[in-house]
């Protein structure tokens, strides 16, 4: 496949370190090596790891300017880069604000604008970036919830490499990750108590590793978690690891017997991608793995997401054999590289910008 010869990214938060956000950073490097040239205007950067052939420019956030200021710095930005080079498309990543602001711009200078979105939420400048964009994409038909024929799934972008299983970082078989941030809508709190009846049920070497950021707003659960912990007897089996750097998660994952999703959401989530990437089984109540994990749906799925059934699921998973592990482990990472692998994402996006009809993949 030929080069694209330029491309504008807009990208909320450009920091390879950010524990949300850091995979935008895989994301771009990927589209780079696909590309003569990327320009990415940013609201805000932290360590900055992109290839050479990628130049990132930030309005400002992280040096503590205004809105005002920032809206001003992206205009500037963006008017400065298009009066130097000529771009083959824009891909704007969770940045319908950005969409917005530049569609005047970009339809003067002829470049259309593909919209990745994926989260539950609808807000008034999601509607109105539906009508002004070209094309929008998205990871799964739950995760963008306006009607439009804009739309197309092409998955989510895990980067195989990063995440794959790791000789030099075996499992602990009795560990269960948690990777999310601490709010109610996790349901953390069915988590606790479901490895409180694992205790009961004699499986008491079971382990409980949360690994998140809290938000301020949510501190209140965040003490409520660790109160539940400490009436059941539990602080010595469940550990708050807060939130972790990019680069360090697949090994979050690597060192997990199960990777634990209880967050029903309605759209795919990344991390239980990202666990299954690195053959780590997943129990998850997100009913948007119906499809992908049908196969294993007895072992993986809950339709209720209350603790006895999660402490069923679980039971049966630890009593396997290492061998039996290791077999699913290994399903569910072709699973991932056959729907929602970097690669593949990159591919499509290039092959959409490269058409003359950008609605078709």
């Amino acid at each position: 496949m030929a080069a694209l010869p330029r491309l504008l990214i807009f990208n909320l938060v450009t920091d390879a370190d950010d524990p949300i956000l850091g995979f935008t950073t895989d994301w771009i490097n990927a589209l780079a090596a696909r590309c003569g040239w990327v320009d990415v205007i940013t609201m805000r950067t932290g360590r900055v790891q992109v290839a050479d052939n990628v130049r990132v420019y930030s309005v400002g956030k992280e040096r503590g300017y205004s809105e005002p200021r920032r809206a001003w710095e992206f205009y500037r930005l963006l008017l400065s880069l298009l009066r130097q080079h000529h771009y083959t498309a824009c891909f704007a990543h969770m940045q319908q604000l950005f969409a917005v602001m530049s569609w005047p711009l970009l339809k003067l200078w002829g470049v259309p604008i593909t919209l990745w979105y994926a989260h539950k939420a609808t807000g008034p400048l999601l509607v109105i970036a539906e009508k002004l964009v070209d094309h929008i994409v998205t990871a799964s038909p739950e995760s963008f919830r306006l009607p439009s024929r804009k739309m197309k799934v092409i998955g989510h972008g895990v980067d195989s490499q990063r995440f794959q299983r790791s000789e030099d970082s075996p499992a602990d078989p009795w560990t269960l990750l948690s990777v999310s941030r601490i709010a109610p809508v996790k349901r953390l709190d069915v988590l606790i108590d479901g490895l409180h009846l694992l205790h009961q049920r004699g499986l008491t070497r079971t382990r409980l590793r949360i690994v998140g950021s809290v938000d301020g707003a949510d501190q209140p659960y965040a003490q409520q978690l660790q109160a539940q912990a400490l009436r059941l007897g539990l602080m010595d089996a469940v550990t708050f690891a807060g939130a972790v750097q990019h680069h360090q998660v697949a090994g979050e994952y690597q060192q997990a017997a199960i990777m634990v999703n209880l967050s029903a959401t309605g759209a795919v989530d990344k991390a239980v991608l990202e666990a299954m990437a690195c053959e780590t089984p997943v129990i998850t109540a997100n009913e948007a793995f119906q499809t992908l994990l049908a196969r294993w749906g007895d072992q993986l799925l809950l339709d209720a997401p209350t603790a006895e059934a999660l402490a069923d699921r679980t039971a049966a998973l630890l009593e396997q054999s290492p061998e039996q592990r290791q077999q699913l482990g290994a399903e569910l990472r072709q699973a991932v590289l056959h729907q929602h692998s970097l690669n593949r994402l990159a591919d499509t996006l290039i092959r959409l910008w490269r058409t003359r009809d950008h609605l078709t993949l």
